[in-house]
């Protein structure tokens, strides 16, 4: 501030400018904060839509979940280190690859965590429904929480422990719809679910040194792609099953493009606007959108039961979310 102040000629100082300044400064502000809230809010409704989409691809056209992840991965993975190879140059796009330890890591983060979490998402998806499937994967900070409890030796808090215990409750009444003796899907969804919840913690927590050195874009890039072509050894791109038509080669390509690299693009983006506590908040609208939409559009059937696990579980996230524990 001294130095501000000793710029300024105080014989023909007129405070208007400034209050002006100040004025279209703080609109500014306002304006990037709105333009952050409105990306993130695009991308988790992007990602919820996807994941009906996905659905509609594997119940009605008969494609295979590990398909879709192969294209899906390997095509996004391409375009996102294409657009960082051209923004960045190509030198910082293959940095990672010049260290060794950074490289494995990399590897690691790519086939266990984002392979992992896109195949077991969309084979919940594949054994029960977009709605449910989406639900169970946000139970991924519960794991997280107790991850780092674990880590640091030390006891949760009591909004954390409430948390956990919400959640699991949640998750019952979503799997069962209040029904103890029997699941409301199928238990491969369960099972699928849940995995992908543990995957998301592991693709959360992972690469947090690879994103700070070589940043967000860049690093899942790679490991998008590595995790395609990893699974493209268990299915090939050319090997494809499923009825081919204009609409489900449609909802492909929505899934590929809108769902994946612009869904992602923009949620990074909105980072540089609003903080990633309300960027984790705002994220809750995925499996919003997702439930609304599996409802509506492929009339799911959610008990009342179920949608009250629901429910849970998005207090659940909103209440980590906004206590977020440092790592």
């Amino acid at each position: 501030m001294g130095y501000v102040v000793s710029n300024i000629n105080l014989e023909n100082q007129n405070p208007q400018p400034l209050s002006t300044a100040f004025e279209s400064a703080l609109a500014t502000k306002k304006l990037g904060h709105f333009k952050g809230l409105s990306m993130v809010l695009l991308g988790a409704v992007l990602w919820g839509v996807s994941g009906t989409a996905a659905q509609v691809l594997f119940q009605r056209y008969g494609f295979n979940p590990g398909w879709l992840v192969t294209v899906r991965m390997s095509v996004a993975g391409l375009l996102l280190l294409a657009g960082v190879s051209i923004k960045s140059g190509l030198p910082a796009t293959v940095a990672v690859w010049k260290h060794k330890r950074d490289a494995v890591k990399l590897v690691l983060f790519g086939i266990i965590g984002l392979l992992g979490v896109q195949y077991s998402y969309f084979a919940a998806i594949r054994y029960g429904n977009a709605a449910t499937a989406t639900m169970l994967q946000y139970m991924g900070p519960i794991f997280i929480t107790v991850y780092i409890a674990l880590r640091q030796r030390r006891i949760p808090t009591g909004v954390q422990t409430a948390a956990v215990v919400l959640a699991c409750g949640g998750a019952f009444l979503l799997v069962t719809d209040g029904n103890v003796h029997t699941f409301s899907v199928s238990p491969q969804a369960v099972f699928w679910g849940l995995v992908s919840a543990v995957t998301l913690a592991f693709y959360s927590l992972y690469p947090q040194r690879l994103l700070h050195t070589y940043g967000s874009a860049n690093v899942v890039g790679w490991a998008m792609l590595i995790g395609g072509v990893s699974m493209s050894f268990i299915t090939p791109p050319w090997h494809f099953t499923g009825h081919s038509t204009f609409g489900a080669w449609w909802l492909v390509s929505f899934v590929v493009l809108f769902g994946t690299l612009i869904a992602f693009y923009v949620y990074i983006a909105s980072l540089k606007f609003i903080s990633a506590s309300e960027a984790s908040l705002l994220a809750c609208a995925e499996p919003l959108s997702a439930s609304i939409l599996a409802v509506a559009v492929l009339h799911v059937q959610l008990g009342l039961a179920s949608m009250l696990g629901g429910l849970c579980v998005l207090v659940t996230v909103t209440l980590l979310a906004s206590k977020r524990p440092a790592t």
